[in-house]
């Protein structure tokens, strides 16, 4: 997706730069890192589960996830300290970008019942944090091949300082927010 790189760069940061009144090109917020999270039920013993959960992962974002695992033990969850308690990709550089455009273009209309993001979805810097329930929406995942479900959560990580920003950033994107 180079030529999703090069729009970014020749058509959406002077449209944001525009829209926000920033003098310097250099302040104009972008995208720095995309971290893509599973959590993975303590209470669930089922080996099978995690590995389905490794190998979706693994296809969504064309890289190896890492294992999170417990910092304290909570009796309540049956956690123990060093269980894994999820999965976890940090996207950068090209594979972040490719991973972008086909959240925006093909993942997010594939939903069902997709009525558009909410602006509370972006925080107070800017910051973008989207669950799916379902990780059958990516293209990589053929539903004839999973043996479980389980969601995910996507967090788009900004240089923006507010949440006005992230909004507008996002917004000449692409992704399609309600208007409330």
């Amino acid at each position: 997706m180079e030529t999703f790189r090069k729009e970014i760069d020749t058509k959406i940061t002077p449209a944001v730069q525009k829209a926000l009144g920033l003098k310097n090109r250099l302040a104009v917020p972008r995208v720095t890192k995309i971290t893509v999270n599973i959590g993975l039920n303590a209470s669930s013993k089922d080996p099978k589960f995690k590995d389905s959960a490794l190998n979706a992962l693994t296809r969504i974002t064309g890289q190896k996830p890492i294992e999170t695992k417990a910092r304290q033990s909570v009796s309540g969850f049956k956690v123990r300290e060093g269980m894994v308690v999820g999965l976890k990709v940090t996207l950068r550089g090209a594979r972040m970008y490719d991973f972008l455009y086909k959240l925006i273009h093909v993942t997010l209309p594939r939903i069902r019942d997709f009525q558009g993001l909410s602006k509370d979805l972006v925080d107070a810097t800017g910051n973008l944090s989207i669950g799916f329930k379902e990780h059958l929406a990516f293209p990589e995942i053929h539903s004839d091949e999973i043996e479980t479900m389980h969601g995910l959560q996507v967090t788009i990580t900004t240089t923006a300082k507010t949440h006005d920003h992230g909004v507008t950033l996002f917004t000449h994107f692409g992704f399609p927010f309600i208007n409330k």
